[in-house]
């Protein structure tokens, strides 16, 4: 892995600090062009993120980014203001066409793979026919056939999940090799190296790897591979019922609260105290003609002059 800084086409003072394979960067052949950043569809959400073609289109990287408020970088003798950190990591080209060819499935037909992956707001959807490993794997997802040496495709529901079970396996492979805990102890869905835990079940590394898979799949697909997994449905936790007793909160009391809604059970009345002996002969005594105390303390009424 190589740490390289990429001048940003806004300005030429800006910059992105990148970690990236050497492979991801590198321009074998002039002719190639220069590894590009663009813009293509999310597999997951069908939102817009970032991907990297190396030089050729030979291979596509996903770009994340590592950022963190009031950051930046000192390049040289400058100082950067975007301090995001990307990082650069292959991705497998056929979740990236998967989508496009599961949109073809409506017509039902075989296609040519140049008539199904096209997208008005993501042009350089078209890069991914040149990448080799995605013509070579399309098979996995797609049922195909040759007429007059040109292949023509339709989207296959049992070969991708039959795929995606594969991917499932060899990520379970890989993380019973490496220390990352799957099962309770996980905490976030970050990678948190821990001290493998020696309940993990099975199951749990299966759950986790579906997990990871999924985020590489749309939501309905995700549902269908858990199906196809076999995997339990997680119930949902029996919700305890409220303490009887309410403890006070140290914590302030926010505006948005509901001033008039309060719990009976912190204002029931307390049973009344015994009564001392000076107290039981001060009740006996007659106060009939006697003030109150409060009218020692009240303002005095002025009396009109006649």
């Amino acid at each position: 892995m190589t740490t390289k800084k990429k001048r940003s086409p806004h300005t030429a003072t800006d910059s992105w600090v990148v970690i990236a394979a050497d492979s991801a960067l590198e321009t074998e052949k002039p002719q190639n062009g220069d590894p590009t950043f663009v813009k293509l569809k999310n597999p997951a959400t069908g939102a817009t993120s970032q991907y990297l073609f190396s030089s050729g289109d030979e291979r596509v990287y996903e770009v994340k980014a590592f950022n963190e408020e009031y950051r930046s970088w000192f390049i040289g003798q400058m100082v950067q203001r975007d301090g995001r950190l990307l990082y650069v990591t292959p991705v497998d080209p056929v979740f990236l066409v998967l989508p496009y060819l599961q949109s073809g499935e409506v017509e039902g037909k075989f296609q040519p793979l140049q008539q199904v992956v096209m997208d008005e707001d993501y042009p350089a959807c078209t890069r991914l026919l040149k990448c080799k490993q995605a013509l070579e794997s399309v098979h996995h997802v797609a049922d195909e056939k040759e007429v007059s040496s040109q292949k023509f495709h339709r989207y296959n529901q049992e070969k991708t999940l039959e795929w995606l079970k594969k991917k499932v396996e060899n990520t379970v492979t890989a993380l019973k090799k490496t220390d990352i805990a799957v099962g309770g102890a996980v905490k976030s869905t970050t990678y948190v190296r821990v001290k493998q835990e020696s309940d993990a079940t099975e199951e749990d590394y299966l759950r986790y790897a579906h997990g990871l898979i999924s985020e590489y799949i749309s939501e309905e697909l995700s549902k269908d591979l858990h199906k196809h997994l076999q995997l339990p449905e997680i119930s949902s936790p029996k919700v305890e019922p409220p303490s009887k007793k309410r403890k006070l909160s140290d914590k302030p009391v926010e505006a948005g609260e509901d001033y008039t809604k309060f719990n009976s059970s912190d204002f029931a009345r307390k049973a009344p105290k015994k009564m001392t002996a000076a107290q039981k002969s001060l009740a006996k005594v007659d106060k009939s003609g006697m003030k109150s105390m409060s009218a020692f303390f009240s303002p005095k009424v002025k009396q009109e002059k006649n």
